[in-house]
């Protein structure tokens, strides 16, 4: 039996006057891959936002690890062990590789384990290794969509939340990007994964949600999304 290591209640949010998540509701069981997919400007940003404390709630309650963190502060969100990969990665571009990673690991709790995640970071993604002290403005769109995930994982956690990791990119780098997800997956992470391209996670994620005008047109398993192809028709445009 699976235990929901997020659950989200019937959560509402948005920015002054301008409503834009209203009661969703969602469970991500721990050691799954939960892919969030949608049309853009729908909410799929402020979903992942909300979750990181940056967005306040207006109604419901969110909890992680039986814990409640409706009300708490980014900071102690992260803390609690939910780590989140913004879209766009935003390095500090002036910045070497090295220095980047490590920013991630400034809880404490993190910096005391500097050295051994880096060298899981640098396992799963050598690229890093090669370029560590390398300034990130230099890098490629893909070198720094790797630093962006690099940097999430010096924050250790429980949950790893990824805004779009191949937005903007090449198909041979977006593959690249998906490759490191997939092994991310097979060590058992648990993953909430922001993706326009349904096809792309479908066949991987345990659970699909369809965001749509702020709330969930559509929950299910990954392949009986695909079997639909209306429900991609009338929301993606597939």
């Amino acid at each position: 039996m699976t235990t929901a290591l997020l659950s989200l209640a019937g959560i509402s949010c948005g920015y002054g006057a301008n409503q834009v998540l209203r009661g969703i509701s969602l469970e991500v069981a721990e050691g799954s891959l939960t892919a969030i997919i949608g049309p853009n400007g729908h909410g799929k940003t402020t979903l992942l936002r909300t979750i990181s404390g940056l967005v306040p709630l207006r109604e419901g309650a969110m909890q992680f690890a039986g814990q409640d963190i409706s009300r708490s502060r980014p900071d102690e969100i992260v803390a609690a062990g939910i780590v989140h990969v913004p879209q766009g990665d935003l390095l500090f571009p002036e910045m070497s590789v090295l220095d980047n990673l490590q920013m991630g690991a400034y809880l404490p709790e993190a910096a005391k384990q500097v050295k051994s995640r880096l060298e899981e970071v640098f396992a799963l993604l050598p690229k890093l290794k090669e370029r560590r002290g390398q300034i990130a403005s230099t890098l490629s769109g893909g070198e720094r969509r790797m630093v962006g995930i690099g940097r999430g994982l010096m924050a250790g956690g429980r949950l790893l939340m990824l805004d779009e990791p191949s937005l903007g990119l090449a198909p041979i780098v977006i593959d690249q990007i998906y490759e490191v997800v997939w092994r991310l997956t097979e060590t058992g992470r648990t993953i909430l994964l922001v993706e326009e391209n349904a096809a792309r996670v479908a066949d991987r994620a345990a659970q699909v949600a369809l965001l749509d005008n702020g709330t969930f047109a559509w929950t299910g398993a990954g392949a009986e999304l695909m079997a639909r192809p209306k429900i991609l028709e009338t929301y993606l445009g597939a």
